[in-house]
């Protein structure tokens, strides 16, 4: 390539180097510089140093928050995947009407999310809720859901299932790539279902899995809007999702300084925990090319 068609690349390429540098480098490099002063909204900001990250370690709903996400994490990525998973192989299975049972599945992750936070409260109301009405029809004992400390994850992990369309497309498109005649020769060795899950279609789907896994571990850490709509991070702080805090802090207290810290910390615990998963696919995760690595 001459010099003349790399200018002319490089012209082009220019307002999307300048948007990233601009909007996505900048912030991140203002961030950090803000997370090592004590700036507060309308004050002089003054270097402290790693005065905000030492503030952390003894600041009780920092660790709150973290427990909080974290629990939440471990909770609804498995689900998530397992029933996307299961569905996504039910609808691959050969159902009549394929495309209709894939639209609906996938229809709930296009509801906005203040209007899904909005039908979930209504769903989740102790008098006059969906859930609760079907229990009492059914004279089982009814549940405060998100008003009650210790049921308020539980049911924001049952509302992030009802989501699972989209690892449920991913796994689809996955499973309609594993070779047929694989399924064929296991068949023709006398293996049945289950041999044929265990032995081709698990090992094929181990890419899409991790795929899925990493996105949901991602996504999960960065839960919002379930806590800002729906429980203001209550009862008790039992729903303070560490964005949600770091939200607090930096538009209900002006806390710019400790906020812009704690999403530094939180892109540190995201980085580390992928680089982790990461690490331990190589023992799992199988490329037809090469074998797990």
């Amino acid at each position: 390539m001459g010099r003349a068609e790399a200018r002319w690349g490089v012209l082009f390429a220019m307002p999307a180097i300048l948007g990233f540098v601009i909007f996505t480098i900048g912030p991140m490099v203002a961030s950090f510089i803000f997370s090592l002063t004590d700036w507060t909204v309308g004050a002089t900001p003054n270097f402290i140093g790693l005065g905000n990250y030492q503030a952390m370690a003894d600041d009780p709903l920092f660790w709150k928050s973290l427990g909080v996400t974290t629990y939440y994490t471990l909770a609804a990525v498995p689900i998530a995947l397992v029933v996307g998973f299961v569905v996504a192989m039910l609808v691959n299975a050969g159902w009549r009407r394929q495309s209709m049972w894939r639209t609906i599945y996938y229809l709930p992750t296009l509801v906005p999310a203040v209007a899904s936070a909005v039908l979930w409260i209504w769903i989740f109301n102790p008098d006059s809720g969906l859930f609760n009405s079907i229990l009492r029809a059914l004279g089982l004992p009814t549940s405060n859901w998100i008003y009650s400390e210790s049921t308020a994850i539980p049911s924001l992990i049952i509302m992030s299932t009802w989501g699972f369309g989209n690892a449920m497309v991913i796994f689809l498109a996955g499973l309609q790539g594993v070779p047929r005649h694989l399924y064929e020769a296991v068949a023709l060795d006398g293996g049945g279902a289950w041999a044929k899950f265990r032995h081709v279609t698990l090992p094929f789907m181990t890419p899409v899995i991790f795929y899925n896994l990493v996105t949901g571990v991602i996504g999960t850490f960065q839960v919002f809007n379930q806590a800002y709509i729906m429980t203001s991070g209550g009862p008790n702080n039992s729903t303070l999702f560490y964005i949600y805090y770091l939200y607090t802090q930096a538009f209900t207290d002006s806390q710019m300084g400790y906020a812009s810290a704690l999403a530094w910390v939180l892109f540190l615990i995201v980085l580390i925990i992928t680089a982790l998963l990461f690490r331990n696919a190589r023992s799992w995760v199988y490329y037809e090319a090469g074998g797990a690595r």
